[in-house]
């Protein structure tokens, strides 16, 4: 078998150079791979393709990536909550292709299937279909859009086992399957790694076979956007 579980963030991302494309898993600040990025921002790698649902919050996730100028474009669905993601935005120093969410997710699920393209009805008649190949079918127009193109997935779950399969736990199961199923290089990190053979087969989200690298991460925060509590 095929070792795939590395010391940690460090090791796992030793490769990850200036000018790659990355995803990252995550929605809103869930199931955010919060020791890959804080490795990445250390290491202070620079001129990223940031493939992710949302740019994180000001000093946490991707945000503290952009807020060391490590980004170069952001390839996204959601990015409010994040004054210099607007800033950077607004002065051209980022460069942003604002997607769909669902294309963005079957994107991603392309990428994992092996298929170059896919057609979605998504943004036809709008400013996402500038430049783009409408094909009709039915009598209707789909646009077509590309599988992406990643370098690396980053994704953070739950559970996994040394062998690579990953569990993910409620909502952190979000953009992180596809994304681990689409990277050339997959970096998995986890709150539990244990050994191969002991995650019950029926509850693995993702198989072990889409996995490069496994480490169980540390001093997770699990941030919360809004907290709402009840009036004593």
């Amino acid at each position: 078998m095929i070792n795939k579980v590395v010391s940690g963030a460090e090791e796992a991302i030793h490769d990850i150079s200036d000018g790659v494309t990355i995803m990252l898993g995550g929605f809103g600040l869930c199931g955010i791979p919060e020791n890959c990025i804080n490795a990445l921002v250390a290491k202070k790698t620079k001129n990223l393709t940031c493939i992710s649902n949302n740019a994180g919050v000001d000093d946490f996730g991707i945000g503290l990536m952009l807020k060391q100028r490590q980004v170069k474009k952001m390839i996204s669905s959601y990015v409010g909550e994040n004054a210099e993601f607007e800033r950077q935005l607004l002065s051209g120093e980022l460069e942003v292709d604002l997607i769909p969410q669902g294309t963005l997710a079957t994107r991603c699920l392309a990428a994992g299937y092996g298929m170059p393209a896919i057609f979605t009805p998504a943004g036809v008649g709008t400013e996402v279909a500038e430049g783009k190949e409408i094909r009709n079918f039915d009598g209707k127009d789909y646009l077509m859009e590309y599988a992406f193109d990643a370098d690396f997935a980053l994704v953070k779950a739950w559970k996994g086992d040394t062998a690579g399969n990953l569990i993910f736990r409620s909502t952190s199961r979000n953009f992180n399957p596809v994304m681990a199923m689409a990277g050339k290089t997959t970096i998995a990190e986890v709150e539990e790694l244990v050994e191969a053979g002991e995650l019950d087969p029926d509850h693995i989200h993702t198989p072990g076979i889409y996995v490069h690298r496994i480490f169980q991460g540390k001093d997770y925060e699990k941030r919360i956007e809004q907290r709402t509590v009840r009036k004593k």
